[in-house]
């Protein structure tokens, strides 16, 4: 683990230190909202309220065919009732032919700094999954770890609360969940474990859709905005997984998980950083391989460290920020009983590139992606992406 936190460290010792001229105007991450906190705003003259945010992408891996896809297309819908109470959804379409509910939730004010919501919502965990609209970040693709670890886009239905105090900087979140799906049946009566090694929790995301409870996890968040362009994180994850009646007596059904993670934003004249570290220990983890016969370890973890720089001047619309990223992760960062650690889990991935904004919601990217692993010989093919991306 220490040779995952130093890095990270250090950019968080960078990051404090550091003072800002200017700030950034649609990139401050003090200032930067998401579709649904934009939704919520109240800057809008009308009751309802219609957005969207969509990315096309092309991927062109080493030695294969490229891809081109509209990854995602999100209708977003918002109504205020009156100035206390609110409902925001968002709809998904994913390459075309899926679609899915990503948000649905109503917010009541209750007080300047109390705010309940219960729906579908967004797990506050790292940067990504809570800002994950495509002129947010960098890069064509999502930082890899947010995929494996996190996992993006990742929501629950829960209910909760939320708000900011100012006047010491700080904003909060808690919401009781439901959490991730670990097993069913399968049709010949044996057992499907969601989770494994190679994908980590991403197969486990219920994502409303006749979603199974038997006991809630609990998730937090809180960010520190005092220091003048910047931003940090601190959020916690913990909980068990969910089965259903018919399954969930069986030994190794359901696992424990306590996922914690570190993030920062940085905003200074032309000059951005983000750095991210997320830690999730499972319990429980060697009675589910050999129920579902999965791979699954009991640690993992993942880090990641970016710099970019506009390369316009400061006083145009327009922004070209050059970027690079290095991240690495580990779905096996440990494993419990006889399971052995799978070198190809444990990754890295450098991704260098340009992300041009060519006017406030609008995005043009494209970066080389160079991608490894730690097993010998291992065959990991880089990838060269471009990608077109609104929000409005």
């Amino acid at each position: 683990m220490t040779r995952f936190f130093i890095p990270f460290a250090l950019l968080f010792s960078a990051l404090n230190f550091a003072q800002t001229v200017t700030d950034s105007i649609t990139l401050d991450p003090q200032k930067q909202l998401n579709a649904a906190q934009r939704l919520l705003s109240g800057n809008y003259a009308s009751a309802v309220t219609v957005g969207a945010y969509g990315e096309m992408l092309y991927n062109q891996p080493e030695g294969d065919n490229g891809e081109l896809d509209v990854q995602r297309l999100v209708l977003l819908f918002g109504y205020r009732f009156n100035d206390k109470t609110q409902f925001v959804t968002e709809v998904e379409l994913e390459h075309v032919n899926e679609i899915f509910v990503e948000q649905a939730f109503v917010n009541y004010n209750v007080a300047n700094n109390v705010n309940l919501r219960g729906g579908l919502m967004l797990v506050p965990m790292g940067i990504v999954n809570e800002f994950h609209e495509p002129t947010t970040f960098n890069g064509t693709e999502r930082p890899s770890m947010d995929n494996a670890i996190v996992p993006t886009t990742w929501r629950e239905i829960g209910i909760g609360v939320t708000g900011r105090f100012n006047s010491i900087s700080l904003g909060y979140q808690a919401y009781v969940f439901n959490g991730f799906k670990s097993t069913s049946f399968d049709e010949e009566g044996g057992v499907d474990g969601f989770l494994g090694g190679s994908s980590g929790l991403r197969g486990g995301r219920q994502k409303a859709i006749q979603s199974t409870i038997d006991s809630p996890t609990l998730s937090t968040k809180l960010d520190y905005y005092g220091i003048r362009g910047l931003r940090l994180g601190l959020a916690s994850y913990f909980g068990r997984t969910q089965a259903e009646d018919d399954i969930e007596q069986l030994d190794g059904a359901n696992i424990g998980i306590a996922m914690v993670g570190l993030d920062a934003r940085y905003a200074y004249d032309r000059f951005t950083a983000r750095g991210q570290f997320i830690y999730t220990s499972l319990k429980d983890t060697e009675a589910y391989n050999t129920l579902t016969g999965r791979d699954l370890g009991s640690a993992m973890q993942g880090w990641y460290i970016e710099g970019a720089y506009n390369l316009l001047a400061r006083d145009r619309a327009q922004k070209l920020f050059a970027f690079t990223r290095f991240e690495m992760f580990d779905t096996h960062a440990s494993t419990a009983g006889s399971l052995q650690q799978n070198e190809a889990y444990d990754r890295t991935d450098i991704t260098t590139g340009l992300t041009y904004h060519l006017a406030p919601g609008v995005v043009v990217k494209g970066d080389y992606q160079f991608r490894s692993n730690a097993l010998d010989g291992g065959d990991v093919q880089d990838r060269l992406n471009f990608g077109i991306g609104v929000w409005f």
